[in-house]
């Protein structure tokens, strides 16, 4: 009798333990306009709560921007506060014409297009959003393609990666439009852009900057407005400066030994 009521104890001291290991994990609120907790913030921005709603920055910032409406500053949107649930209740209309779900907020700017997709969905299905005046929005059907006509050479490598490129100029893959010769991922290129920021962003082949900038901003790359990043920091790149000291040859022929090195040159 007494093992029968010690192993109810342990049974009811375990089940505590039990409970708190399925009890599920409280998950971050979605936006109520793209319908995403997780989503880039490079496209869609920080989340907000406006009137208790959560929303990303740039699905706010798309969804208000129109031809009749055009925003014009990035920081701000169009609409009231009070309009949003309403967009949200049209939007619930609107197929995305990329993951087919409702919920799309973001129509295409071409005349006549009724395709609208949700913000996160721009990068996966080659639309196009503009972070700059007139921040217009495209379907993959309407997306701007750079006007230069180039072709990379076989084996051409993205200049930021390394990695290969594709053979020829297409969403993905994009060229500087000046030297011709610059190819970068537009994953890469962003990256790049939002390190340097729109003061120091420019070709790192020819160093072209107006001509280069224009054209990469139009595809679609955002590029905030702000101090490139190493000079926030003096330091960020002071290994740059060090000067390798060792010989790295598999057979080293110094008399001296691989440590040997002039003081200069």
């Amino acid at each position: 009798m007494a093992d029968r009521d010690e192993q109810a104890a342990e049974e009811r001291q375990d089940a505590p333990e039990e409970r708190e290991e399925q009890a599920p994990e409280e998950r971050e609120p979605a936006c109520v306009l793209c319908q995403r907790s997780e989503a880039d913030p490079v496209i869609c921005g920080q989340r907000s709560f406006v009137l208790g709603l959560c929303v990303h920055k740039f699905c706010l910032f798309f969804v208000s921007n129109s031809p009749d409406r055009p925003v014009q500053r990035l920081e701000f949107w169009n609409i009231h506060e009070r309009e949003i649930p309403d967009i949200v209740s049209q939007a619930a209309q609107q197929n995305c014409c990329i993951c087919g779900q409702r919920g799309a907020t973001i129509p295409c700017w071409a005349r006549h297009c009724n395709l609208s997709f949700h913000l996160p969905c721009a990068k996966q299905g080659g639309c196009v959003t503009q972070f700059v005046a007139p921040y217009r929005a495209f379907c993959p059907a309407h997306s701007p393609q750079q006007a230069v006509e180039a072709t990379p050479e076989p084996g051409t490598q993205c200049l930021i990666c390394l990695e290969p490129v594709e053979d020829r100029n297409t969403f993905n893959t994009l060229v500087c439009p000046a030297c011709r010769t610059a190819w970068f991922h537009r994953d890469c290129i962003q990256r790049l852009a939002l390190h340097d920021g729109l003061l120091s962003f420019r070709c790192p082949v020819c160093r072209n900057c107006g001509r280069f900038l224009r054209d990469i901003a139009n595809m679609g790359i955002r590029i905030p407005f702000r101090i490139q990043a190493a000079r926030e920091d003096i330091n960020a790149f002071a290994e740059f400066g060090e000067r390798h000291r060792r010989c790295d040859a598999s057979e080293c022929l110094c008399p001296g030994g691989r440590q040997e090195a002039e003081e200069e040159g």
